[in-house]
């Protein structure tokens, strides 16, 4: 049975689902989920992430994870993780450029946080000859060694929940089944109190909000933000995430599914398409702060990039391969400008006191 019919009969005999089910269901059930069974990246896959735009991106981050490294006293031990490394293409082009820093390398411990098979697989293959270890959950990766976490496009898969202000009040979307027998989003009543605790819940003097607001959530987001920051703070480093999202609360519906390289309706194909929202920044930070980390200043992907020096870099590289010049200032601009990456997708570090991470000011 294909994964939409087992939900629609699931919804018939359980009633409506909330989002953040439909979303879990859709990614990761065992048997038809998007990841569990046909995760598709790059120019021929569902969508394409910074790594696959430019090896610049995942270079500057590679540096980026040395001069953590360096900031930190150069310990003798340092685990680095990528969480959801995808096809491997990041680590890749991560342990290429840090070869520079020197010790780096050797005290380098390499883990990717995985859950699918299929992309571990592609990772095995990219990553041939490299020692990597490989871990389920960021939480099963030893702290014993400080920690140096890069995360693209990762936390934009976790799991939301959604409302809708009414003249009625603030009513929960939920994910039922419409007369036609077909997938449709329908709303139940919930109280405003519990909505309110949302985290991206506009904080604006208490207004009321307009009428068909779109409020978000993601419980699954706070609990992780809980995690990052129990980690860092206890065996010391920095997490880099690097997504698309939110760097103030605010409403809105972010929704989205991806299949092909073109945006369909988040019910249309479920398990076959990937499905994501836009990350609410300030909600992840505070819940990693109240576990006592650190969290640096958000700042846009381009802003970030062009700390840690991707023009000088995109010059380099265009010097040395004048035939390329043009494709690489493409490159350039799918990662900076402003109607593109640069301002869409955010920069955000949390990390252990004393610890200014490269390409941040000083910690809230």
């Amino acid at each position: 049975m294909k994964l939409r019919e087992r939900l629609i009969a699931a919804i018939a005999e359980g009633g409506p689902m909330s989002v953040a089910d439909y979303m879990t269901a859709c990614l990761h059930d065992p048997g038809g989920g998007y990841y569990a069974t046909r995760p598709s990246l790059g120019a021929d896959g569902d969508f394409i992430t910074a790594p696959h735009v430019s090896q610049m991106f995942g270079e500057l981050l590679g540096l980026w994870a040395a001069d953590v490294w360096d900031r930190l006293g150069c310990p003798p031990r340092v685990r680095l993780v990528e969480l959801g490394p995808g096809d491997g293409t990041m680590m890749t082009d991560v342990l290429r450029a840090a070869e520079a820093a020197p010790g780096f390398a050797a005290a380098g411990e390499v883990w990717l946080v995985e859950a699918s098979a299929p992309l571990r697989a592609s990772q095995e293959t990219a990553l041939a000859g490299t020692q990597v270890r490989w871990a389920k959950s960021l939480a099963a990766v030893p702290t014993d060694a400080p920690l140096i976490v890069l995360a693209n496009e990762f936390l934009d898969c976790l799991p939301i929940d959604q409302a809708v202000f009414t003249a009625e009040g603030w009513m929960e979307r939920r994910v039922g089944v419409d007369a036609g027998g077909r997938l449709g989003f329908s709303f139940l009543r919930r109280a405003a109190g519990e909505v309110a605790g949302g985290f991206c819940v506009p904080r604006d003097g208490g207004g009321v909000p307009p009428l068909g607001a779109m409020l978000e959530w993601s419980d699954d987001l706070v609990a992780f933000g809980q995690t990052v920051g129990d980690l860092i703070a206890r065996a010391g480093g920095g997490a880099l995430f690097i997504d698309y999202g939110r760097d103030a609360p605010g409403y809105g519906d972010t929704l989205q599914a991806l299949r092909g390289h073109r945006k369909e309706g988040p019910l249309a194909h479920p398990g076959e398409a990937d499905l994501t929202a836009h990350v609410d920044f300030p909600a992840f930070l505070a819940a990693a702060r109240q576990s006592g980390a650190l969290a640096a200043p958000i700042r846009s992907q381009g802003d970030f990039l062009r700390a840690l020096g991707v023009e000088t870099r995109a010059a380099a590289l265009a010097s040395a391969r004048p035939d390329r010049a043009e494709v690489i200032g493409r490159q350039l601009a799918r990662l900076i400008a402003l109607d593109q990456m640069g301002a869409l997708f955010k920069a955000a570090c949390v990390h252990s006191p004393g610890l200014i991470p490269p390409g941040f000011a000083a910690a809230q």
